[in-house]
């Protein structure tokens, strides 16, 4: 194995693509060419995600369509300089748990993205 890029099912495409690139995400590739997309990747340094419309799939993954957003999927990012990116959007989007050392050592806080989801961001200071 070499790599695992999480790919979320979203209900608005275009809120969610906000929403990334509010915690600096870059929108890398979409399909199609012209909005409305079904399908985009995001990335920022080396962490990358895919987001997709569930109606993209139609009937293909009925497991797909659950009746609940978010909730049970956490995504964990490390990144650096976690203090002035926490500084930088924590007035922008939703902060479910603020900036805490932890007792295994990383400084950490958790966002919720537009369908639910939680990512937490961390650093080893």
């Amino acid at each position: 194995m070499e790599s695992l890029t999480p790919n979320i099912f979203v209900r608005d495409m275009e809120r969610s693509i906000t929403f990334y690139e509010t915690l600096g995400f870059q929108l890398t590739m979409h399909v199609p060419d012209e909005k409305p997309y079904v399908w985009a990747m995001l990335s920022c340094g080396s962490v990358s995600m895919m987001i997709q419309s569930f109606e993209s799939l139609g009937t293909e993954l009925p497991e797909i369509d659950r009746t609940q957003n978010g909730g049970s999927l956490l995504m964990y990012i490390r990144t650096t300089g976690i203090r002035a990116f926490f500084e930088s959007i924590k007035n922008k989007v939703e902060v479910v748990k603020g900036l805490e050392k932890t007792f295994y050592g990383a400084t950490e806080f958790t966002v919720k993205d537009a369908d639910g989801f939680l990512l937490t961001f961390a650093e080893d200071e």
